[in-house]
């Protein structure tokens, strides 16, 4: 194995996943995911779109709260607490960046945490930290984890080694892999010796976004290496890794495009279900 077909995996979990929407179904549930967006980042809409395409697949209900520059504090956190209150909505997930004029924490916080389905309130960071069982965990952090767990089963005992320290990414994954039994080691932007760190990793996950970063010099043989970066570099979308001279070094190598970003989508819906699945009980 070198580059990773995550494509299969996730059409593999998807089968799994429709089977548990059609049980909630039959039982009346129809899972039910609410995005809010306030930013005019291209970006952002794209993957607002690759989110709706996959909850309309999956048979999950889809709908959007979208916002122009003009929409204020108060007007967001209105919407939020509506959406709160709301029992037929399992998730809220509100699309980041926001409008710099929005508090973008506070934002988040204003989501309960049982329908916080991206993971980034504070309150559900810290059931992450703390290995609760109730955590919703952050979606690329959680489909990096399903990578993993395909290419390895066990990864107790081995070393991990995270390039890139951001709440979304680099710190939610160290606590999750923390939290796999791996020996975790964050590196960043004022890391002296870069290639000390990554040369030790069974697992090298990459989220730093200068393209190309890791090459094959840098890598452990027999490795396992998740690119998590995406630029556009001359036309062309490349990854934070070298891919075609580190697959020569690798056991597994995700690609770019094509990898890590099909399953954060995918660990979304599978966050929705989750979550109206534990909120059944209570409608």
């Amino acid at each position: 194995m070198s580059i990773v077909d995550v494509k299969t995996i996730v059409e593999n979990k998807k089968n799994g996943l429709k089977r548990k929407i059609l049980e909630l179904r039959d039982k009346g549930i129809i899972p039910k995911l609410a995005v809010v967006m306030a930013n005019d980042n291209p970006a952002s809409k794209v993957y607002v779109g690759r989110k709706r395409k996959m909850c309309h697949e999956m048979g999950i209900e889809e709908v959007e709260y979208i916002f122009d520059e003009r929409v204020t504090m108060e007007q967001l956190l209105d919407t939020i607490a509506k959406l709160n209150e709301d029992k037929e909505v399992d998730g809220i997930l509100v699309q980041l960046p926001l409008f710099k004029h929005l508090d973008e924490q506070k934002v988040l916080d204003s989501i309960i945490p049982e329908k916080d389905v991206d993971g980034f309130s504070s309150m559900n960071v810290g059931r992450l930290y703390k290995n609760s069982k109730d955590t919703i965990v952050p979606c690329t952090p959680k489909g990096i984890l399903t990578i993993l767990k395909e290419i390895e089963p066990n990864l107790s005992g081995k070393n991990a080694v995270i390039v890139g320290r951001s709440q979304i990414v680099g710190k939610p994954m160290a606590s999750l892999l923390l939290n796999q039994d791996m020996t975790v080691s964050i590196c960043h932007s004022k890391t002296k010796n870069l290639i000390e760190y990554t040369r030790l990793a069974d697992v090298l996950v990459v989220a730093t976004g200068v393209p190309r970063l890791i090459t094959d010099n840098m890598v452990k043989e027999g490795s396992i290496v998740i690119d998590v970066g995406l630029t556009k570099v001359q036309d062309k979308l490349v990854g934070d890794v070298d891919t075609e001279s580190v697959a020569k070094v690798a056991k597994a190598v995700t690609p770019v495009p094509g990898g890590v970003g099909i399953t954060t989508v995918y660990s979304l819906i599978e966050n929705v279900v989750e979550i109206a699945e534990n909120r059944k009980g209570k409608r």
